[in-house]
C-alpha cells in the first residue's frame, strides 16, 4: 500500500470509530454535530464560492503561466535572502486575505520552484498582515495589542522562514537543485502580459472576498439599540457578538437571532454599519465581474487551447488536494468550538503565565478565524477573563493557522515541515505572549 492509501485508510477508520461512539443522546454531543453544520454552511455559503474557488483557479494559473524562471529568480535559490524575504512578505501583505485564499496559492509557488523559506513566509504573512484587521484590533482592543500584533506578525513572517530554510537546508538544497537542472523554457508572453494577467486574477480574489466587518444595530420593538458584530451566517440564522448594552436583558456574548424572527419577534430591525468598506463591499461583485471579464479576455487572445486545458487540468488537481480537506476541517472546528465554550477558554488564559500563553497560542493554531472574526472573539474572551499575554499569542497564531490550514499544510509539504512550521508558530506566539504580558502587566 502506498503511503495515500494508509492515509485514506486511517481516515476511513477515523470516521468510523466517530460515528460508532459518539454519544448521541448526550445534548451538548447533538448540538456540536449541529454547530458543526452550522459552521460548515457558513464556510460553504461565505468563503467557499468568493474565496476558495478564485484562490484555487490562482493556483492553478500559477503552475501553468508563471515561468519556473522567474519563480527561481525572486523566490527561489536565485534569489539574494533579502528579496526573496521582502517579496514573500509584501506579497501576503498586499493581498490582505485568509488563510483559506492564501493555502492554494502557497502550493502553486511551491510547487513550480519557491524556496521553503519565502514560501513559508508568504504562507503566514498573507492572513497574519491583514492591514484592515490590524486597524480594527487597535482600535476595539487597544493601541498596544495593536502595534503589538503589527510588530510581531512582520517579525514572525520572515524569522519562521528563515528557521524553516536552515532546518530543512539538505533538503532544499537537493529540491533547489532538481528545479536549476530543469531546462529553461522560452517565455510565451512578455512580462507585462504575465503581470498583468495575474494581477487582475488577484484583484477578482480581492473583490469578490472583500471582507464584511460585520458591525451591525440590532434595534428592538421597545426601542433599546444592540451593538454587536456578526459573527456567522447561515441560510436561516445569524450570530452576532454583541458589544454594547449591558443593561439589556438580551445582552451576552453571543445571541442566535433566526432571520424570519427580524420585524416579527422583540427583534425590530437589523441594520448592517454604513462605512467605505460597506460601500465596497456592496458592490464587490460588480467589480470582481469587470475583472473576470477582463481575465477571460486575457486568457482568450494571449493563451491557446492547450494552455487554457492546462489550466483547468492543474486547478482541478488543486481542487481535489485541498478542498476535502478544508470541509473536513471547518466541520471538525465547528464541534470542537460548541464543546469548549469561552467561559471555560477564558478560565484556561486568566494569566500571563507559560500554560496560559501555550493554551493560547495551541487554540489559535486550531481553530478557524475568519478574516476580522478574530478581533470580536477576542474581545469576548477578555471579557471572561483572558490576560493579554494570551490574547497577543492567540493574535499571532490564530489567522496564519487552523486545523483545515495544518491538513492542507501537511499534504503540500509533509508531516516533518508541517510539524515544525507548527510549532515554531506555537512557540514563538507563546514567548512573545509572555513578553508582552509582563511589559502589560
Amino acid at each position: 500500500m502506498t503511503r495515500r492509501d494508509w492515509s485514506l485508510m486511517a481516515t476511513f477508520v477515523g470516521i468510523f470509530l466517530f460515528a460508532y461512539f459518539i454519544p448521541l443522546s448526550n445534548e451538548k454531543v447533538t448540538n456540536a454535530i449541529l454547530e458543526a453544520f452550522k459552521t460548515l454552511q457558513w464556510y460553504a455559503r461565505n468563503h467557499t464560492l468568493a474565496c476558495v474557488v478564485p484562490a484555487l483557479f490562482i493556483a492553478g494559473a500559477i503552475a501553468t503561466f508563471l515561468s519556473k524562471e522567474a519563480v527561481l529568480r525572486h523566490l527561489g535559490p536565485k534569489a539574494g535572502r533579502a528579496e526573496a524575504y521582502s517579496v514573500a512578505s509584501v506579497s501576503g501583505t498586499v493581498l490582505a486575505v485568509c488563510s483559506c485564499s492564501v493555502l492554494p496559492m502557497f502550493a502553486g509557488i511551491y510547487r513550480v520552484g519557491a524556496g521553503l523559506g519565502p514560501a513559508t513566509t508568504f504562507l503566514y504573512s498573507g492572513p497574519a498582515l491583514n492591514i484592515l484587521a490590524i486597524f480594527l484590533t487597535a482600535r476595539v482592543l487597544g493601541w498596544q495589542l495593536g502595534i503589538a500584533r503589527t510588530i510581531g506578525a512582520i517579525a514572525f513572517g520572515v524569522i519562521i522562514g528563515m528557521v524553516m530554510a536552515w532546518v530543512f537546508k539538505r533538503d532544499e538544497q537537493v529540491r533547489a537543485q532538481a528545479f536549476l537542472d530543469e531546462p529553461e523554457t522560452t517565455p510565451r508572453r512578455t512580462v507585462w502580459q504575465n503581470v498583468a494577467f495575474f494581477s487582475a486574477m488577484m484583484a477578482f480574489l480581492i473583490f469578490s472576498d472583500w471582507f464584511n466587518p460585520g458591525n451591525v444595530v440590532i434595534t428592538k420593538t421597545d426601542g433599546t439599540v444592540i451593538k454587536a458584530v456578526l459573527l456567522q451566517e447561515t441560510r436561516d440564522q445569524l450570530t452576532v457578538q454583541v458589544e454594547r448594552g449591558p443593561s439589556d436583558p438580551l445582552d451576552a456574548d453571543r445571541l442566535v437571532i433566526n432571520k424570519d424572527d427580524i420585524g416579527r419577534s422583540e427583534i425590530a430591525s437589523l441594520k448592517q454599519v454604513e462605512s467605505w468598506v460597506m460601500t465596497i463591499y456592496g458592490i464587490r461583485w460588480w467589480l470582481a465581474g469587470a475583472m473576470g471579464v477582463l481575465v477571460s479576455l486575457m486568457s482568450w487572445r494571449w493563451f491557446d487551447h492547450e494552455e487554457r486545458v492546462e489550466w483547468m487540468r492543474n486547478t482541478w488537481e488543486f481542487t481535489k488536494l485541498l478542498v476535502p480537506l478544508l470541509f473536513g476541517g471547518v466541520f471538525v472546528v465547528g464541534f470542537l468550538g460548541a464543546l469548549i465554550p469561552d467561559e471555560t477558554i477564558g478560565a484556561w488564559v486568566g494569566d500571563n503565565s507559560f500554560q496560559s500563553n501555550l493554551i493560547s497560542s495551541v487554540v489559535g493554531c486550531l481553530f478557524y478565524f475568519a478574516t476580522l472574526t478574530e478581533v470580536p472573539i477576542l474581545q469576548a474572551l477578555m471579557r471572561h477573563g483572558m490576560a493579554d499575554g494570551p490574547a497577543l499569542a492567540m493574535l499571532l497564531a490564530g489567522p496564519a493557522l487552523s486545523l483545515p490550514s495544518i491538513l492542507v499544510i501537511r499534504t503540500v509539504l509533509g508531516w516533518r515541515k508541517t510539524v515544525v512550521f507548527v510549532a515554531l508558530t506555537v512557540v514563538m506566539a507563546t514567548l512573545v505572549g509572555m513578553l508582552y504580558g509582563g511589559l502589560a502587566s
